[in-house]
């Protein structure tokens, strides 16, 4: 029995309108590129927030320890957000194109699954961190601004705070979902169709 069976051939020589195996790894290497490139890109601009928090602290001296507990919940929402990000980096350099089909489909349902616990479990922890901290933060500065001052001040961050949440998160939250389940989607259809030559 020949164990040698050449499945990108066998899927090349299919009349089908399906999407050859090329278009689908150049599927995954784009989707693979477009992540690290995100990744690194959230990496730049919260280490480069966090340290412009930190020179406002150096700079300034807040006098209240409010403030500086409200800066110190920033910076530690965003470093505990990038350690968790972080471990996508790993992920996405096991992807290449000299894998399987099945090597393939296990990488992007690991992709999947640690995506989803970033979007649930350490966006929330990031968000409440983050959101404690702007409201200590604020407290100095708007004790002594007018009320109408502060109520406002107060009113447009928790608002761009609620439009993230209720509105860009869940976006970007189903254009993940929808870039990753194509790709699996795509890979199952090819796998099932090599189980059953």
């Amino acid at each position: 029995m020949d164990t040698n069976i050449d499945f990108k051939n066998i899927w090349k020589q299919q009349t089908s309108n399906k999407p050859s195996i090329e278009e689908l790894l150049s599927k995954l290497k784009k989707f693979k590129n477009e992540s690290l490139r995100k990744l690194i890109t959230t990496n730049i601009l919260l280490i480069a927030t966090s340290l412009f928090i930190a020179f406002v602290w150096y700079h300034y001296q807040p006098q209240f320890l409010s403030t500086k507990i409200g800066i110190v919940l920033v910076i530690l929402a965003m470093v505990i957000f990038l350690i968790a990000y972080n471990k996508l980096f790993k992920v996405f350099y096991k992807i290449d194109n000299t894998q399987s089909n099945v090597d393939h489909l296990q990488n992007l349902y690991v992709v999947k699954n640690k995506q989803k616990f970033m979007q649930t479990t350490m966006l929330n922890l990031y968000f409440l961190i983050l959101f404690s901290g702007i409201v200590l933060y604020l407290y100095e500065y708007t004790s002594r601004m007018s009320l109408i001052s502060g109520t406002i001040t107060y009113g447009v961050t928790l608002a761009w705070i609620g439009f993230n949440w209720l509105y860009i998160r869940p976006r970007t939250i189903r254009k993940q979902q929808a870039k990753i389940d194509g790709l699996i989607n795509k890979f199952e259809e090819i796998n099932n169709q090599l189980k059953e030559l």
